[in-house]
């Protein structure tokens, strides 16, 4: 990843809460030669140094565990937005501005492996409901549904595991542009309804 010092963010709580805000994970290997891309939403472990999940066992990112030594890469996508020239107060002194596009994503590195274990497994996965369920206004678990049905369902997944070697986010929000530009484009972001925008506003205006 191209990532110029001022973008560069390695403070571990803003990774991990970026992380938490979107679970949902770009997950890269390299198998036969080809890139496997998979999107699988991911735990990170308190101490941050794993990243659990679980996939159908019919998954071919699967045989990537069963290679010794080979590294996967999940891309954690944060919020986005495009940022126009016409927001920069400094456009009116000499035009030399062009649009460009903020977002913040973390990218975390790391030996991936497979835990099949169904005590676990179900663990993991009433774990997830009861972090995400809140997030839709529901209060539905993991035993509402019949125990012959979920055991069913969990014997055709397995958990996975990545174990981090790297864990760094590129949070590229403007911090390039002068101070009045960056205040501006503060500004308009507060001005929109888009909630995209609005999480692109949060993200400026949180210390980093």
């Amino acid at each position: 990843m191209y990532l110029p010092k001022h973008f560069q963010v390695d403070d571990a709580t803003l990774l991990a809460a970026l992380i938490e805000e979107f679970p949902l994970a770009t997950v890269i290997g390299i198998l036969d030669g080809v890139a496997e891309i998979n999107h699988i939403p991911l735990l990170l472990s308190e101490d941050k140094t794993r990243l659990y999940g679980h996939v159908a066992k019919n998954n071919p990112l699967l045989k990537l565990a069963n290679q010794t030594n080979l590294k996967v890469s999940a891309v954690f996508h944060g919020p986005n937005a495009y940022i126009t020239p016409s927001w920069y107060p400094s456009k009116q002194h000499e035009g030399k501005v062009v649009p460009t596009w903020n977002y913040a994503v973390v990218h975390a590195e790391g030996q991936l492996s497979l835990i099949d274990d169904a005590s676990w497994l179900k663990a993991h996965v009433a774990l997830m409901t009861n972090i995400y369920e809140p997030t839709a206004q529901s209060t539905w678990k993991l035993e509402d549904a019949p125990e012959t049905y979920i055991n069913s369902m969990l014997k055709a997944i397995v958990g996975i595991e990545i174990k981090l070697d790297k864990l760094v986010g590129k949070f590229k929000l403007s911090q390039n542009r002068p101070q009045e530009d960056y205040a501006s484009v503060v500004d308009k972001l507060k001005q929109s309804p888009k909630d995209a925008l609005t999480q692109m506003l949060q993200y400026m205006t949180m210390p980093h």
